[in-house]
């Protein structure tokens, strides 16, 4: 048995890879750079795990996702995997006994934050390190022209230099082939290497309707439906509206946004994953790194800004194989809408730049200073303080960060972290002289292992529990032995981390890069356009999707409402083709009516042709003109 197949075994119990998977852990193995383009579900993790594990030294995994970083890292270690993470939720001190444990001991996976690799500390401990592999996770996030660029994502390449022999391993569930291309050369490949599988989905049915009552159109299916199902939403109040909604047909939903507190989260998401509740309302905060196969269906109430954000939300039906739907209903306004969202991102740059200026009063900086500090950044009470839009807000932030002078991170689902600092000595001779505190220290001791050695997360409440004290009496003595020096600890907080890249400049000094301003509002743009044209265009749906995602020639899948509308019209799509360019070139003149439709294309069925052309009017993409001759929208006057 090949060594990846027993390493696949002994910690995942698969006696096979998926489709591609072994393909891509033997590339990496002989030492070969490769990009590898895997479906929502499709095992990607798996992909740098395996092949990891079959060599020595560590892997730097690099991911912007935290709360995906700590599931994975929480997920190997309960495989007996050594692993830790190292991002900007994290405190000095924290970070150095980590990357001391990477360079000294026998750890085996580091997950990264990609605004982590400019950090000098973290760069002089890469060096003394013994890397197997990099693996960069949603490797889409390095191209400019990818739908979610992160400018840290360029350092890759630069820490590639001081391991120059090490391969890469690129990931990604959705490419458009420029991006495909983009990342390749920005990661330095020695030879391009891609490795992937058709994003086709045959088991997935896309659908697409027009629906001026969307509310009612979504009981509907709920009712229709069997099993559990996503509604994606557009707002976070619009989350719970509907899941209201649902709930008074009698169908058992819940909602879920980032608005919520981690433990409301938290109980949403567990109990839909049990199935208690069919259906969870959620904006595209829920998602990521969420592993549930039988989700049965997957509704949009709206439309999604790109194809990429689309594809990957509606992928996350059927990921057990069987039959599973993804529905997105649509009406006129939300055509409107996506344009606008995509002008709201990009705020005019000096309020992009007074928005900075507030940042650095508030946290009370003065020039030059926060350089790699991080903060608890409360967005409400900024807006409140300073008088401003928190959309608007929160979008200047977002150039400010991909400019390169912060970042902001969630860090609501990090646990509190203790590490003892003491010896097991001056321990003993701690707890001998402070008797109040010896009950709890033995309760940590017996409670968690390794706090010698490393961070290790804890609970209050546990700890509370098997102590016999309050839970505050915990977190006063936890806080008082860390200002003696005993231990370290690092409470949990629901208040995300705002962290500074630079130290703090003049308002007026700032650069907001072409490719991080004009270039992604002209992208965003084209991928509104694209939407649009998905959802308008009486095409498969299946094909646009994988033509958007550069696959040559796919096959119309046979079960889209488009496929469906044609086999009930009798047309194959091979006719489905032909016809809708015969009938197209036609609207274009302008002057035939449907009556003469059959004797200007003899070479197709009467029938059919006549129901094509009504139902091309009744979704809108030709209309009749005052003289009742079909013509193309917005020509019918011409």
């Amino acid at each position: 048995m090949a060594v990846q197949h027993e390493i696949l075994k002994k910690y995942w119990g698969f006696d096979l890879f998926r489709p591609k998977q072994e393909e891509i852990v033997i590339a990496i193995l002989n030492g070969q750079d490769t990009l590898a383009l895997l479906p929502t579900g499709g095992g990607k993790s798996v992909c740098f795990q395996v092949p990891a594990l079959c060599m020595d030294g560590i892997c730097i995994v690099v991911s912007p996702l935290m709360a995906l970083m700590h599931d994975q890292v929480a997920n190997l270690k309960k495989r007996g995997i050594n692993a830790h993470t190292v991002n900007s939720s994290l405190s000095a001190k924290e970070t150095d006994r980590i990357l001391d444990n990477c360079v000294y001991g026998d750890v085996k996976f580091l997950y990264v934050s990609p605004e982590r690799l400019r950090n000098e500390l973290f760069l002089e401990r890469f060096k003394k390190m013994k890397v197997s592999m990099i693996a960069v996770d949603e490797a889409h996030c390095i191209s400019q022209w990818g739908y979610d660029f992160r400018p840290e994502y360029l350092m890759i390449a630069e820490i590639r230099t001081l391991k120059p022999d090490i391969p890469v391993l690129a990931l990604t569930a959705s490419a458009t082939p420029a991006v495909v291309a983009d990342i390749q050369d920005k990661l330095k490949f020695k030879t391009h290497h891609v490795v992937g599988t058709s994003f086709a989905r045959k088991n997935l049915s896309y659908n697409v309707s027009l629906q001026e009552d969307k509310e009612k159109k979504l009981v509907e299916i709920c009712k229709k439906m069997k099993g559990c199902g996503i509604i994606y939403c557009g707002t976070r109040l619009r989350t719970r509206e509907i899941a209201e909604l649902i709930n008074k047909n009698k169908i058992s939903a819940l909602y879920y946004h980032a608005g919520l507190s981690i433990a409301d989260r938290d109980s949403a998401f567990k109990k839909w994953m049990r199935n208690e509740y069919r259906i969870i309302c959620a904006t595209n905060a829920f998602g990521m790194g969420i592993d549930k196969p039988d989700v049965r269906f997957v509704l949009h109430a709206d439309v999604p800004a790109q194809p990429e954000a689309y594809f990957q939300e509606a992928g996350r039906a059927g990921r057990d194989g069987d039959q599973a739907w993804a529905v997105l209903l649509w009406n006129e306004s939300d055509i409107a809408k996506i344009h606008k969202q995509i002008e709201a991102k990009y705020p005019p740059k000096e309020f992009i730049k007074k928005v900075y200026k507030n940042i650095g009063n508030y946290l009370q900086l003065p020039p030059g200073a926060g350089f790699e500090m991080s903060y608890e950044f409360d967005l409400g009470k900024f807006c409140q303080n300073f008088e401003l839009k928190p959309l608007e807000t929160t979008s200047a932030m977002k150039i400010l960060e991909l400019s390169g002078y912060l970042s902001m991170n969630d860090v609501s689902f990090m646990p509190s972290r203790i590490y003892i600092r003491a010896n097991r000595q001056d321990l003993y001779s701690f707890q001998v002289t402070n008797p109040m505190m010896d009950g709890l220290v033995k309760v940590l001791l017996r409670m968690y292992g390794g706090l010698f050695e490393q961070y290790v997360a804890i609970r209050e409440n546990d700890i509370a529990t098997n102590s016999k004290i309050q839970v505050a009496q915990v977190i006063e003595r936890l806080r008082k032995m860390k200002e003696l020096g005993i231990l370290d600890y690092e409470q949990h907080t629901e208040t995300p981390k705002l962290t500074m890249l630079t130290g703090r400049q003049h308002e007026d000094n700032l650069v907001i890069p072409v490719e991080v301003y004009e270039n992604r509002l002209r992208t965003d743009k084209e991928r509104a356009m694209a939407m649009e044209r998905y959802i308008t265009k009486s095409r498969c749906r299946s094909v646009q999707l994988l033509e958007y995602f550069g696959e040559k020639f796919p096959e119309p899948c046979g079960q889209c409402d488009i496929c469906r509308e044609n086999k009930k019209n009798g047309l194959s799509p091979e006719e489905y083709e032909a016809l809708t360019k015969s009938v197209m070139e036609i609207a274009l003149r302008g002057s035939i009516s449907i009556e003469q439709l059959p004797s200007v294309l003899p070479a197709f069925n009467k029938e059919h042709l006549i129901e094509f052309v009504r139902w091309k009017i009744d979704r809108g993409e030709l209309v009749l003109t005052d003289k009742l001759s079909i013509a193309l929208p917005g020509m019918e006057n011409e």
